[in-house]
């Protein structure tokens, strides 16, 4: 996340760089700049894994069209999962939702949402090769069930990490 939040401060508008001069008012301007990446971080990712989410729903009409409708259901639970994940993470709070004035987060715990964010991406990836490996398996119904569980096991654990991302921004860990 720190390359976007370098993103966001590089943009300083010249009022809010001149008005950072002001004591105690460049706190808040990199709050807000945290905030703004933080945003867009959030906007990337959702972006990501909507378009994994596409392809798994597009997945499930070809799987109806196959005949194939004994998988659908199991299919449907790894959608479900990334739509659950999509949801969460395009309508948290904005930022830190102004917690940087109710929760201190020192620069230990700034590092742990920092890993989560990276890991976002990871998940992210591992999700489209997961659903590769699921296109690839539509043609042999010996592979085609554990592909599936892993795509779902895998749009759960993102679910999973943006819960435990959320009890570090508020001290609930």
């Amino acid at each position: 996340m720190s390359d976007f939040f370098e993103k966001v401060s590089s943009q300083v508008d010249p009022f809010k760089k001149l008005v950072s001069y002001i004591p105690g008012f460049g706190g808040y301007v990199e709050r807000q700049n945290r905030r703004d990446a933080d945003a867009l971080l959030r906007e990337t990712v959702a972006r990501r894994f909507e378009e994994q989410w596409s392809r798994i729903s597009n997945l499930q009409a070809e799987l109806v069209s196959n005949g194939m409708i004994k998988y659908v259901d199991d299919v449907e639970k790894a959608a479900l999962a990334l739509r659950t994940f999509i949801d969460k993470i395009k309508t948290a709070a904005r930022g830190y939702s102004g917690l940087f004035d109710a929760v201190k987060i020192n620069e230990a715990e700034l590092e742990k949402i920092y890993q989560f964010d990276a890991a976002f991406f990871d998940l992210g990836d591992q999700v489209k090769s997961g659903i590769d490996n699921l296109e690839a398996s539509m043609s042999d119904e010996e592979a085609l069930p554990a592909a599936i569980r892993n795509v779902t096991t895998l749009a759960r654990l993102a679910v999973e990490t943006f819960e435990r991302r959320s009890e570090v921004v508020t001290g609930s860990n």
